[in-house]
């Protein structure tokens, strides 16, 4: 399997994102980290450069709901590491609220974020991968898109759904050709996200088992990866088929 030498991570300043950049430096890859919060990213890649001295790692404050600057900084990244290889959508948002409770705007958010924004970043980078005819998109979906999902999850899980078959689609697209797509749909892993929306998530996995999980599953570049692989890959198959009544008290 090509070994992906130059990696472009959204979302990289905290949690997946975050834990993902230090495998890879690990593993002697070169970086293009993007997030909101640069600070983060430069504290990030003075870290990475200093541990690695063998890698290189650029970043760029970016928000991706600035959907002109997602093909801006992009483009700018692949120039400054020579092109890229593959690219991470990571960057997400989890708020929301039942529907019809008076959250439309946190709902809007949620969905804009998710898949608006997730669509002009494999924009972006499907056009730096057409040029070269070579590359690997990996969406970062959720366990949330297998079915609708109530309460403060339903704008959420919507979101990742259209962001798992927004990937499914450039897929059979690029089928056959040497681009690969792959989309991996993390279950409950310790994060900043997730220890926001309070309480004990059930099932947690561990930030650093959690970004060992994912980083493996990318590198697998299976067309779709549930991570960790145990328990939400059965989970996936049993959740899918009960009945609304069960699955709502469940999750």
């Amino acid at each position: 399997m090509t070994t992906r030498k130059r990696i472009l991570i959204t979302g990289a300043s905290s949690g997946l994102g975050e834990g993902m950049a230090r495998r890879f430096a690990a593993a002697g890859r070169d970086l293009a980290l993007c997030a909101r919060r640069t600070d983060r990213l430069d504290g990030l890649a003075a870290e990475l450069t200093e541990r690695h001295p063998g890698i290189r790692v650029a970043v760029a404050g970016l928000d991706v709901n600035a959907h002109d600057d997602v093909f801006t900084v992009f483009r700018s990244m692949a120039d400054e590491l020579g092109g890229l290889d593959r690219v991470i959508v990571n960057a997400g948002l989890g708020k929301g609220q039942s529907i019809g409770t008076g959250y439309f705007a946190a709902n809007r958010q949620t969905i804009e974020t998710n898949l608006v924004a997730a669509l002009a970043q494999c924009e972006a980078a499907m056009e730096l991968f057409r040029e070269q005819n070579a590359g690997h998109l990996v969406v970062v979906s959720s366990f949330s898109a297998i079915r609708g999902m109530p309460r403060n999850m339903t704008a959420y899980g919507a979101s990742k759904a259209g962001a798992a078959a927004l990937a499914d689609g450039i897929r059979a697209d690029v089928y056959g050709s040497p681009i690969r797509v792959s989309t991996v749909l993390p279950g409950f892993i310790e994060s900043e996200m997730t220890s926001r929306s309070g309480g004990r998530t059930p099932l947690v996995a561990g930030a650093d088992r959690g970004a060992d999980a994912m980083v493996k599953a990318v590198e697998s570049e299976r067309a779709t990866a549930y991570v960790p692989s145990w328990p939400w890959t059965p989970l996936s198959v049993l959740l899918k088929a009960l009945p609304v009544g069960v699955f709502r008290k469940l999750v």
